[in-house]
């Protein structure tokens, strides 16, 4: 089958890393960053979680930023609003610091770009639970940048988040394509491969950074990115 749109996770699929190790690090990072501002970091960082928990059952029409928000600043104060900024600045900056976390390869430009030749659309399908500059600079770690994908997903423009099938129905709405005619590509089988596949989408789960509750993997092609490569060829 030719497919119509191409889909990519982010985080472990195009910009490989270890998730835990990664994440970790990063809240980390923001802690140290934030708390200054009146946080205390380790209930900061449990209000964050909590967070992005509301923003994985979001089913709209909210976006997750708005959810996200209200969650936070319910457990740290309303002058969390005020913070919106400050965070945002450290997704600019300090959080560049996250990069030595991960284990960027060139593969993922080669992936895009061979998407780019087969498919009428690219999409960055990361899931929406961080702003969009948070997004601009990991990508900026794996070589790429929102210009090469025609529609790029964060948490201001998406009102649901893996592992809701509805995100994926959602994109392909948004760039005008039937799932049947969509790839998914992802490291998760969980949160990538299963809700796409029930969108109804075909998937690709890339085997290098697996992730999966299960030992029984999706019923999907699997592999490396030679693998992957061969498929998008």
């Amino acid at each position: 089958m030719k497919y119509k749109a191409i889909l990519f996770d982010l985080d472990g699929t195009l910009l490989p890393m270890d998730f835990d190790e990664f994440t970790h690090g990063y809240f980390s990072l923001l802690a140290n960053t934030i708390a200054p501002l009146g946080y205390e970091k380790k209930q900061m960082i449990g209000s964050m979680w909590q967070g992005v928990a509301a923003m994985t059952k979001n089913q709209g029409p909210r976006s997750n930023f708005d959810v996200f928000w209200e969650v936070f600043a319910s457990l740290e104060g309303k002058q969390a609003y005020d913070h919106i900024p400050l965070f945002d600045k450290f997704y600019d900056n300090e959080f560049h610091a996250a990069k030595a976390l991960t284990q960027p390869t060139d593969r993922a430009r080669e992936a895009v770009a061979a998407a780019r030749a087969c498919a009428e659309h690219v999409v960055l399908a990361t899931n929406p639970v961080f702003p969009a500059v948070a997004v601009r600079s990991r990508l900026s770690w794996a070589s790429l940048s929102e210009n090469d994908f025609d529609f790029v997903t964060h948490y201001e423009n998406c009102t649901s988040s893996k592992p809701n099938p509805k995100y994926f129905t959602d994109i392909a709405e948004k760039i005008g394509v039937e799932p049947s005619r969509c790839l998914m590509v992802g490291n998760n089988a969980d949160e990538d491969i299963l809700p796409a596949q029930a969108a109804g989408m075909s998937t690709f789960l890339l085997t290098d950074c697996l992730m999966s509750k299960s030992e029984t993997l999706p019923d999907c092609p699997r592999g490396s990115w030679e693998e992957l490569m061969e498929i998008l060829a």
